[in-house]
């Protein structure tokens, strides 16, 4: 898949068209990822992070890094967050290259760990993650899979 990776700190032009996105692939309130993004753009730090695949132009697949992707261990930050890769597109390592990014990037920032939390089994395995432990979603009754990923 001949895509690339937009990351907003470097695109801020393409903050509306992102949380635009997100907001319709995830549903979380569309200020949430606005706010997100914004606090992005002003403070220039490493987390919040938002990325975007694209193919010529069309976002093809996103992801972010928060401090807490709403779940019970503050502990555990920060979290990647929001990992989407459009259905038509799929099973063509979109979302490895987003994720490989998003390490890279976290790393060269100084980090030396990232989180996820998912419901997915062993599909985030395939990419170096490794499962951690479970933790209670916020207004989830189910547990959710908790990964970490040394970088």
């Amino acid at each position: 898949m001949n895509c690339t990776i937009i990351s907003l700190s470097n695109n801020p032009t393409m903050k509306d068209s992102m949380a635009t996105w997100f907001y319709e692939k995830w549903g979380i309130p569309l200020e949430a990822y606005q706010n997100s993004m914004t606090e992005c753009l002003e403070t220039k730090s490493a987390v919040p992070s938002w990325y975007v695949a694209m193919q010529n132009d069309r976002i093809v697949g996103g992801v972010g890094v928060i401090e807490n992707d709403f779940h019970n261990r503050p502990d555990l930050t920060p979290n990647v967050c929001a990992l989407f890769v459009e259905p038509d597109v799929r099973g063509q390592g979109i979302a490895g290259k987003l994720l490989n990014t998003v390490c890279k990037d976290m790393k060269a920032a100084g980090l030396d760990k990232l989180y996820l939390l998912t419901d997915h089994t062993s599909f985030y395995e395939r990419y170096g993650w490794e499962f951690l432990c479970m933790v209670q979603g916020d207004g989830e009754e189910e547990m959710s899979r908790m990964y970490v990923h040394t970088l």
